[in-house]
């Protein structure tokens, strides 16, 4: 009878201590599984897309009238990738240089402002699939084309635009002054042209010839003999977020293909910026 219950309690025992050592396995194994919770997973999960746009650069990301409205040919592409990725949107308007620094933190899953694709930024950053083709040009004042005829000439001016641009890295370049904005519209820039606070914006073609059409009472133009370097947009995303580069240009491919970021194109731009540009 003692070797029975003893055999008892030993069994009894036993199961207790499985019972426990099973309960930290599924613990040792949820966490396990927590720890690789991806950037992607993370956005599902919230069901939502965190994105920075400036809401200051017509016809991109710009606010309707005078009403609180966004939109914009990024803001809508936006709304439609996240539309066909089951997720809604969250917009946080900020300056150039803070959407990149936001992307780079983790603050923001991606930026959405025609940025421009560059070789030194895809070392830092990923982009999605280009849907926007363009070229450089440069605004200037009409009377006198602020002295300026050929990119050479651009020494010694002010150029206005975002510090880390790559229409301010070319103006550095060729010697100009930079005068930078903090998240400026597009009338400021183009009025302190206009007056001569500054000489001259380097920017995208279609950008800056809806811009200049918008203000037809200042005195600026776009430069009739300056184009240079065809220009790719997409998209910029966190190096690390594959995942999401990949559900993001799967569906952009899809818009390509079916017609929708043309559509949207049109309606901004009165223009097809998914082809190409030929500057030639």
């Amino acid at each position: 009878m003692k070797n029975f219950m003893k055999n008892q309690r030993f069994v009894l025992i036993t199961g207790i201590i499985s019972i426990f050592l099973l309960a930290a396995c599924t613990n040792d194994s949820g966490s396990s599984e927590s720890q690789k919770s991806t950037a992607w997973d993370k956005i599902q999960d919230q069901g939502s897309l965190k994105v920075a746009t400036s809401g200051t650069l017509f016809p991109t990301s710009y606010h309707e009238g005078d009403s609180d409205k966004l939109t914009g040919f990024e803001v809508e592409v936006v709304r439609e990738v996240a539309k066909r990725l089951e997720l809604e949107v969250n917009f946080t308007e900020l300056g150039f240089d803070e959407m990149l620094t936001s992307v780079n933190t983790g603050q923001v899953d991606l930026a959405a402002n025609d940025i421009e694709i560059s070789e030194e930024r895809k070392e830092k950053f990923i982009f999605s699939t280009p849907f926007k083709h363009s070229y450089g040009i440069a605004v200037v004042r009409k009377d006198d084309l602020s002295g300026i005829e050929k990119l050479e000439d651009l020494k010694g001016k002010k150029a206005a635009g975002a510090s880390t641009s790559v229409y301010m890295e070319l103006a550095r370049e060729y010697g100009a002054e930079e005068v930078t904005y903090d998240n400026a519209s597009n009338e400021v820039y183009l009025r302190d042209v206009s007056i001569g606070r500054t000489d001259v914006i380097l920017n995208d073609f279609y950008l800056s010839s809806l811009g200049v059409a918008a203000f037809p009472d200042l005195n600026i133009t776009v430069h009739p003999d300056i184009k240079y370097s065809p220009s790719e947009v997409g998209f910029v995303m966190n190096k690390e977020n594959t995942e999401l580069e990949k559900n993001v240009n799967r569906v952009i491919e899809e818009m390509l293909e079916d017609g929708t970021i043309s559509t949207l194109s049109a309606e901004f731009f009165n223009a097809d910026v998914t082809q190409k540009a030929d500057i030639d």
